[in-house]
């Protein structure tokens, strides 16, 4: 062998050790998420301390628990990132049985509770479950799943096609009885996104969504409420004090907070003028109490956060893991998304939390699950 083969086999040798996989988290997605998560423990003292002590005669009722959730977060999410990859991806037949029955299990009276006209949450022991929060991590498990599987035939209409468009729909229809209607859009806008990456023809996704949104109308003006809202949303000043009010007063906390806020807790939005202040309209007091700048630091750590879970989902060289870390990030990104675009007037309100900063345990839990997938993804090796 030539001097110059040899140096060119020995080159090939060592190649492998110079790109071998790297096994560590992505310390700066777990950073990004527990700060915000944190920041949203701050801002929920801050938003339901009034309430809380009007409500049980403890300002700190709400904090409490949110800090809770933030330490079942933050273990559940290294946990997950820890956890064999054979057992997250194995049984998604069952996870989307487990989920189907929980989200029916919401409307049977002695499991299921009520709140706003919707039976949305259930009790498991001392717990207040939302399935919903489930569902979103649930369908991108069978999502990838099957667009990583059926790569050969997702082009076809039967194969490729109808079985994702029969399970996301069963799940909205599930949804919509409770009625979750901003959950099923939820799930929608999920599938398309997926579904988009996974290959699926763009004829057969821009058909379904003319189909959704044609029964996303026939279910807005067949229902008297839903039609109200909707037409809030286009003027909410008309009825400032009725179906706009929401809305207005969430204006009204952004307007006041100008470049800098009125500084952390003087708030007076919060003080019952501002429905929903410390889950779905947080973002609203965040505005108030630390004006444009706070605001804007916010939407910064949300775009690292986005970045390092779009970054890693691109790392990833087997496809399954690739479509699961782009959902991940899309459950992450739509909640983001839809929350600000609810608070800011953009689109009709839909109920939808913050991630990682409106008061829940559900969604900040799921948050968490979600970067804790990610980070399994991101040590590179199936572990």
């Amino acid at each position: 062998m030539s001097v110059h083969a040899h140096a060119h086999s020995q080159a090939h040798v060592a190649a492998p050790a110079i790109t071998a996989p790297r096994s560590g988290f992505d310390w700066w997605l777990v950073a990004f998420a527990v700060a915000l998560a944190g920041l949203g423990v701050v801002m929920v003292l801050s938003a339901s301390g009034i309430m809380a002590e009007r409500m049980v005669h403890d300002k700190y009722f709400f904090f409490k628990k949110q800090a809770i959730f933030l330490g079942i977060g933050v273990c559940l999410m290294f946990f997950v990132a820890w956890l064999p990859r054979k057992i997250l991806y194995g049984p998604v037949y069952l996870w989307l049985f487990m989920v189907l029955a929980l989200l029916a299990m919401t409307m049977i009276p002695p499991f299921s509770v009520k709140a706003g006209g919707a039976r949305r949450w259930m009790h498991i022991g001392p717990l207040l479950l939302q399935p919903m929060e489930l569902a979103k991590v649930v369908l991108v498990f069978y999502l990838a799943y099957f667009y990583s599987s059926k790569q050969a035939l997702v082009k076809s209409f039967s194969v490729g096609f109808i079985p994702p468009v029969v399970v996301t729909g069963i799940l909205g229809v599930v949804l919509l009885i409770q009625p979750d209607f901003g959950g099923a859009v939820f799930l929608g806008m999920l599938f398309f996104l997926m579904s988009l990456v996974g290959g699926t023809r763009i004829i057969y996704l821009l058909v379904s969504g003319l189909f959704g949104a044609a029964a996303a109308v026939l279910l807005v003006v067949n229902s008297p409420y839903r039609f109200k809202r909707w037409f809030a949303f286009l003027d909410p000043f008309q009825d400032p004090q009725g179906t706009g009010y929401q809305l207005v007063q969430s204006f009204f906390a952004f307007g006041s907070g100008q470049i800098t806020g009125v500084g952390f807790g003087a708030g007076k939005q919060k003080l019952f003028y501002l429905p929903e202040a410390h889950t779905d309209f947080i973002m609203a007091v965040t505005g108030e109490e630390l004006g444009f700048i706070g605001v804007s630091v916010i939407l910064a750590m949300i775009g690292v956060l986005m970045w390092r879970s779009f970054r890693i989902a691109l790392a990833q060289d087997d496809l399954r893991d690739r479509f699961t870390a782009y959902g991940m990030a899309m459950v992450l990104g739509i909640g983001f998304l839809l929350n600000l675009a609810v608070v800011m007037g953009c689109v009709p309100p839909k109920g939808v939390a913050m991630p990682f900063l409106s008061y829940g345990g559900s969604n900040l839990i799921s948050g968490f699950l979600c970067v804790g997938i990610l980070l399994n993804l991101s040590r590179r090796k199936p572990a």
